[in-house]
């Protein structure tokens, strides 16, 4: 094949940033949000329904979490192996849109577990495909831009799926058929990977066993997902900040009201949220990448000491979302643009899969440790003890970025 002939086969990187890949993925995750973050605030009430309880709730996240978590590693090596990245984001966001349909035919808990799991693990396999057509999708100076717009686009379905439900039930609609309806943002989440989605068609597939692939990461690669995991172990779930709320509230204005400022204070949560997870992504574009990330970590351990000192004003209350949701909104978009920078073309797939995985695994020991020692020995206890990863995690980053910026000095 001459060269003519071999360019001519090839999708270079387009000049602009915002192009039909970038918006055909942001896309897809704000309709996949859509779906699966509707499925999520009807299932206590679904399950309750069918006669299970919490242990039933417990046991469908746990599961469909934990296997997650497993196929995102798979997911990432098989974005690598195979030359087709998009037929693997599509497939997964196409049998996301059949696990609502699963889980409203339920009559009996452990089919609402599959149906659960079908999705989870769906969207695992498909993560680490889709963070890999954004990267090349873009210049590596606009990869702030684009996973900072992925990210803010998600984080709006995960605002509107809650209002529309709040509006939908108020009208006396069905559970089971809001869950069914469910369906439709996740098939419009395919057809926008379909439609949209351009693949570049110049990287050649490795080949490498399983387990040996993640052995390939560069140094700088492996140190910046031991500082991501160490952060992670301190880094509990946003839900907990709901939980803090009533819990101080309740005593002033009684249960009901307290539920429902503890909502409002989390949709102030997701809004700074979804506004930062763009904003951080474009400052990275032009600051150094890991200092604004330590700015992330700083501002979920800020979030943290909020509980600590024990707020209960309104104010500090929505000082401690806001400070949880920016938080969030700069961390994750700076890390997956960090890992976009670090990672060859060839293996972005199983370096994000490991990722994903990194941060799985301490979200799930960060919940579990604050969580525990909450109900043993109180939230200052447990605030203390979480905060000393989250800052240990930022420190690593720091000294990063000050090795980096020596490097850079260096050349």
């Amino acid at each position: 094949m001459n060269r003519a002939s071999k360019a001519a086969g090839r999708v270079t990187t387009p000049r602009r940033w915002l192009n039909r890949t970038v918006l055909g993925i942001g896309l897809a995750s704000l309709f996949s949000d859509l779906s699966h973050e509707t499925v999520t605030v009807l299932l206590p009430a679904f399950l309750a329904s069918l006669g299970a309880a919490a242990a039933a709730l417990g046991t469908v996240e746990g599961v469909a979490d934990g296997l997650s978590s497993a196929a995102k590693l798979y997911g990432g090596w098989l974005a690598d192996r195979l030359r087709s990245r998009k037929r693997i984001a599509a497939g997964g966001y196409g049998v996301m849109a059949v696990a609502p349909l699963v889980i409203a035919a339920a009559t009996v808990w452990p089919v609402v577990l599959a149906g659960r799991v079908l999705a989870w693990v769906s969207r695992g396999l498909r993560t680490p495909a889709r963070k890999a057509l954004l990267a090349d999708a873009v210049t590596p100076e606009t990869y702030g831009r684009a996973f900072g717009l992925e990210r803010a686009m998600d984080t709006c379905g995960a605002i509107l799926a809650p209002a529309a439900v709040y509006v939908l039930l108020a009208a006396e609609a069905d559970h089971r058929t809001l869950i069914a309806w469910s369906a439709v943002p996740a098939l419009l989440a395919v057809l926008a990977i379909v439609f949209l989605v351009r693949e570049r068609t110049d990287r050649e597939p490795v080949k490498t066993p399983f387990l040996r692939s993640f052995g390939s990461f560069s140094k700088p690669y492996k140190e910046f997902l031991a500082a991501v995991g160490l952060f992670g172990i301190g880094d509990f779930a946003d839900t907990f900040y709901i939980l803090y709320a009533v819990a101080v509230l309740t005593p002033k204005v009684g249960a009901d009201q307290a539920a429902h400022l503890s909502v409002a204070f989390y949709v102030l949560h997701n809004v700074l949220y979804a506004a930062w997870s763009y904003a951080g992504g474009w400052i990275a574009d032009h600051f150094n990448r890991r200092l604004l990330l330590a700015s992330g970590y700083v501002c979920a351990a800020l979030a943290a000491a909020c509980m600590l000192i024990g707020v209960e004003s309104y104010v500090g209350l929505g000082l401690m979302f806001a400070l949880g949701g920016m938080g969030v909104g700069i961390y994750e978009a700076v890390e997956d643009t960090i890992a976009a920078e670090l990672l060859p073309r060839e293996i972005r797939g199983s370096g994000f899969g490991a990722l994903a995985v990194v941060t799985g695994m301490g979200d799930l020991i960060s919940s579990l440790l604050f969580g525990w020692l909450w109900a043993a020995v109180g939230v200052a206890g447990a605030s203390v003890a979480v905060l000393v990863p989250m800052l240990a995690g930022t420190g690593f980053v720091l000294h990063l970025a000050t090795c980096d910026h020596r490097n850079r000095a260096a050349d």
